[in-house]
């Protein structure tokens, strides 16, 4: 069975990102000016431990050598000879997000900022070699160490099983990591067990090392080189008084570190030599290596491009797909013979496949659904950088992360909330001493939730900090033509007042930090929160903080509707979005300046949208006694009129801009049972253009 190295090496590009997680968080969890961790330590050294060796396997250097310079300081700290102050996880911070961009360059045959890399090297290894001179550094020549006590060279014995490749562990990567270690070894390739071509198998290793290491070096460095393989071989490391015996191997070495080998072995390296050139037989094939650019790249979307299923979903599918085989069955053998006589099975049978059906699509879309952590967790980070550049003392809440949604949402919606959670620290949270002035604690909070409602997520972000200014939202509103210079901020609700944000260019900043204050953002924020089918609203009260509250659909895929009629046409309202559906009575129909027609429903004026018109399908007529579908999104409501109102449905949605182009109004398209296609209205879309348009009129709406 040959190996699929791409493949390996996508997994491996996988648990890279995993690693380096893990990586980030333990850092963000060490206490600089608290008690030695030393299990978060061991944990943040795995994690680096496992990117070099895997970086190693498959040849992409500029990760492993990298990542070794960190792993040597992670070292020291856990062996106890180095405390990781404040300073030096912002180091390794910086460090782990160089990996990242080192991996991206790798997986997309980019580019990365080199220079960016070669400044964190330097100061790698100026902190090692200032704090630390009398350590043995990686990567310096035996010369340059400085000798530890020993009582001889190391013999090491090293006989790989041979199915070794089948689980993507290559010896050449061993060896090469040995070299990395700074002292000077000789390695002999021992090949007696090589059986002839004919009867060779490329896939197995026939092949078994012996291996002379400086010693001077600690036994427990050399262990942990093999501890990737150790039960993928035969391993033996002693001193030359205590050589393995019955391998092949020489009992001892000249005073060169030189051993007489066997006539068929032949040397496989020497630390007198370029390394490179004695790894070519390495069984990974070298990946393209990423360009030296000009400049900085820019950076690129990193999506996940896989996901980890639980066994238990896994399972579940697998029975379910069980009990569909069986109704199929039940159903071939009673159209083979059928009569009247089985019509009553028939309909069972039917039913039964319809029930199949349904827990099928349930436990698909299921394996989709990712929890929320997986966008949570790169804030404790950004809050950590935030309170550093802004002088701000700032505490994260993190609550709901295990709540699911689908796959694309959580991958789009991550960039709306890191705005949104920059503009509260930046905007939201006061300085340490405005807020002691305030009686407030001196360090400010931000929360995250999340949580289910209904058939949606809902997440919220949380600040306590100033709230926002209504006055002054207002008079800037009225500075920048969003408002009439003549109304007045009493004629506007809270809600009104606080959606303002949300218009281009808006911002209420007195300066412009390298953080925000430029009035980009909160506009695109809404748009993209919107295009997912969501809408966005705010709360806020002076002095005690400011909430943005996120609804979005748990899934992109499908949707419930409910299928209404204009003219000869179908359409698809989300039924998320719909209150109620009444019988217009002509008597509550008003008409606002402006020409808007009003619905009065309990103390409330409802603007009515004549969707015949809108979608140039005719003329509706008089109102009275046509059907009213009362909608809401992003805190508005509009009456949609309609001619009639049908079934509710489960449809599936299907992209009209990726297979035509784009319409105003209209989210997406669907097949129906009857094979006819079906638009699925936009219902923010609609209400926001449709509220654009009579926005003149609004302070008449109000008054009406």
């Amino acid at each position: 069975m040959a190996l699929d190295m791409d493949q390996l090496r996508r997994i491996f590009y996988e648990e890279c990102r995993e690693n380096l997680e893990v990586l980030e968080r333990e850092l963000l969890a060490l206490d600089p000016d608290g008690e030695v961790d030393l299990d978060i330590i061991n944990t943040i050294f795995r994690a680096a431990h496992s990117i070099k060796g895997g970086g190693a396997t498959f040849n992409l250097n500029e990760i492993s050598q990298f990542t070794h310079v960190m792993e040597t300081l992670l070292d020291e700290a856990r062996e106890g000879k180095r405390r990781l102050d404040a300073d030096t996880i912002d180091l390794l911070l910086k460090g782990g997000d160089c990996i990242h961009s080192m991996l991206v360059a790798y997986e997309t045959d980019s580019d990365f900022d080199h220079e960016l890399r070669d400044d964190l090297t330097r100061q790698l290894n100026q902190l090692l070699d200032g704090d630390s001179p009398d350590e043995v550094q990686p990567g310096a020549t035996s010369d340059e160490a400085t000798p530890m006590e020993g009582d001889g060279d190391w013999i090491v014995s090293f006989i790989p099983n041979k199915d070794m490749f089948f689980s993507g562990n290559d010896p050449v990567r061993i060896l090469r990591e040995l070299f990395d270690l700074g002292v000077h070894c000789s390695i002999e390739c021992l090949s007696e067990a090589l059986p002839p071509f004919s009867e060779l198998e490329p896939e197995m290793c026939y092949l078994k090392w012996h291996i002379v290491v400086d010693g001077e070096l600690e036994k427990h460095l050399i262990e942990e080189i093999f501890e990737w393989v150790e039960d993928e071989c035969s391993l033996e490391i002693s001193k030359p008084d205590a050589a393995p015996s019955g391998t092949g191997e020489p009992e001892s070495s000249d005073a060169n570190g030189n051993d007489a080998a066997q006539a068929d072995s032949k040397p496989v390296a020497d630390t007198d030599t370029d390394t490179d050139t004695d790894t070519d037989t390495a069984t990974a094939p070298v990946p393209p290596k990423p360009k030296t650019p000009a400049k900085p790249a820019a950076a690129k979307n990193d999506a996940v491009s896989s996901i980890r299923v639980e066994i238990d979903k896994v399972d579940n599918l697998i029975n379910l797909v069980g009990e569909l085989v069986i109704t199929q069955s039940m159903l071939t053998e009673l159209g083979q013979n059928f009569s009247e006589s089985k019509l009553e099975r028939l309909q069972a049978g039917l039913d039964q496949l319809l029930q199949n059906t349904k827990e099928l699509q349930e436990s698909v879309l299921n394996i989709r659904m990712l929890p929320i952590s997986f966008a949570f967790n790169r804030f404790p980070r950004l809050i950590r950088d935030l309170s550093s550049q802004l002088g701000k003392a700032v505490e994260l809440v993190i609550e709901g992360e295990q709540t699911e949604l689908d796959k694309t949402v959580l991958e789009r919606i991550t960039d709306p909330l890191v705005h949104l959670v920059r503009n509260a620290v930046d905007h939201g949270l006061e300085g340490p001493e405005e807020r002691l002035s305030k009686g407030k604690s001196e360090m400010g909070r931000v929360s995250l939730n999340a949580y289910h409602q209904g058939g949606s997520i809902v997440i919220e972000v949380r600040d306590d900090g100033a709230g926002l200014n209504k006055e002054r939202v207002w008079k800037k509103a009225i500075e920048k033509g969003l408002l009439h210079h003549d109304m007045a901020l009493d004629d506007l609700s809270d809600h009104q007042v606080y959606n303002l944000i949300f218009a281009p260019g808006f911002s209420t900043a007195e300066q412009v930090s390298d953080v925000s204050g430029r009035g980009v953002g909160m506009d695109v924020v809404k748009r993209n929160i919107e295009d997912l089918g969501g809408h966005i609203e705010v709360d806020s009260e002076p002095n005690v903080g400011s909430i943005f509250r996120i609804s979005l659909p748990l899934t992109l895929a499908i949707l419930d509707g409910q299928l209404v009629k204009l003219a000869d046409q179908v359409f698809v309202v989300p039924l998320i979005s719909i209150i109620e559906s009444i019988q217009i009575e002509s008597e509550r129909v008003k008409v606002a300046t402006g020409g808007v027609e009003l619905y009065r429903l309990r103390d409330e004026n409802i603007p009515i949208l004549r969707l015949k018109e809108e979608f140039e399908l005719g003329e509706t007529g008089a109102l009275d006694k046509q059907l009213l579908c009362l909608v809401e999104a992003g805190g508005n409501r509009v009456g949609l009129l309609l001619d009639e109102m049908l079934g509710q449905q489960q449809v599936v949605i299907k992209s009209l801009e990726s297979n035509y182009t784009r319409v105003n109004g209209i989210s997406g398209a669907t097949i129906l049972g009857d094979g006819s296609v079906s638009l699925i209205l936009d219902v923010q879309g609609l209400m926001s253009g449709f509220l654009s348009r009579v926005g003149d009129s609004k302070s008449h709406i109000a008054a009406a």
